[in-house]
């Protein structure tokens, strides 16, 4: 029997990934001849991918893209992004712990992000966590006839699954966005939501299986799950 399988979600659920990524298009907005955007108020537009936060960010700044300038925005943010992975990125409270007692146990992990595959595995390798797991995959990790297979497509869940070497029976996904859950729930996959991430309601109205609000609650949590 393969052995049980822990799938996460990285941005807003393993990591507080805001400061960087806000960082990247303040930078973008500053050489379009727009001012940044403080923090606190920006945190608002992450969570639905770099291209989505790219339009709402130029918004912000009363300014409109199209679909071409985004794509080639969207490249530009990327390279920058990468340059400055994890200079303000950190991993939430408790996050070494609790995998650490899933593998302990005989758990297998794997991460299941709308983040490009490379840039996953860089961040996640710069937080000294990659090595944890069984399979990283990313937005444009898998493809059919061409076009990327990701969430809340079921496939995103279902070949990350696969890959890391689990089964969708004996599977349980972590994340924190209403992205997360319909993949979940599209993958027949019970779903366990954390309510510190990237989400414009709260993750508690969207209907996920359990809701924690801290790492700590994540293992009684997945046992709950399990009867």
């Amino acid at each position: 029997m393969n052995p049980p399988l822990l799938v996460l979600d990285l941005d807003g659920t393993l990591a507080d990934t805001a400061a960087d990524l806000i960082g990247t298009l303040n930078v973008i907005l500053a050489r379009e001849g727009h001012a940044p955007l403080p923090l606190e108020s920006a945190r608002e537009l992450v969570g639905a991918g770099a291209k989505v936060m790219l339009d709402r960010g130029f918004k912000s700044a009363a300014a409109s893209l199209t679909e071409a300038r985004i794509q080639d925005l969207f490249e530009e943010f990327l390279v920058i992004y990468e340059d400055r992975i994890a200079q303000e990125t950190v991993l939430y409270e408790g996050v070494p712990q609790a995998l650490s007692r899933f593998t302990d146990a005989g758990w297998r992990l794997a991460v299941c992000t709308n983040k490009m595959e490379r840039p996953s595995i860089k961040l996640l390798t710069a937080l000294g966590m990659a090595d944890r797991f069984a399979a990283i995959c990313g937005q444009d990790t898998f493809r059919d006839k061409g076009v990327f297979i990701a969430k809340p497509d079921a496939r995103a869940l279902l070949m990350t699954i696969a890959r890391a070497g689990g089964d969708p029976a004996n599977a349980i996904m972590v994340g924190d966005s209403r992205t997360d859950i319909q993949t979940a729930r599209n993958a027949s996959v019970p779903v366990v939501a954390v309510d510190f991430g990237y989400t414009d309601v709260p993750v508690r109205d969207l209907g996920p299986d359990r809701v924690i609000s801290h790492f700590d609650a994540l293992w009684d949590s997945v046992a709950s799950l399990r009867g």
